[in-house]
């Protein structure tokens, strides 16, 4: 039940890291919510799933779009 919150926190934060920088990069929110890297794809591969998030353009200069 602990892990489920602390997903849920990161996953919150992230959106919200995204939300206030579009085209924040994963390095840099790594840094930001203080996760590895790996963390971080990990996450983002679930938010993309779910059709919560979309990367449009390319990785670099490209831009996060919530959904939903």
């Amino acid at each position: 039940k602990t892990r489920e919150k602390t997903r849920e926190k990161t996953r919150e934060k992230i959106l919200a890291a995204i939300r206030s920088n579009p085209r924040v990069t994963t390095r840099e929110l790594s840094r930001i919510l203080a996760l590895t890297p790996r963390g971080i794809e990990w996450n983002l591969k679930k938010l993309k799933a779910e059709g919560i998030l979309k990367r449009l353009g390319p990785d670099k200069g490209g831009h996060w779009k919530i959904g939903k």
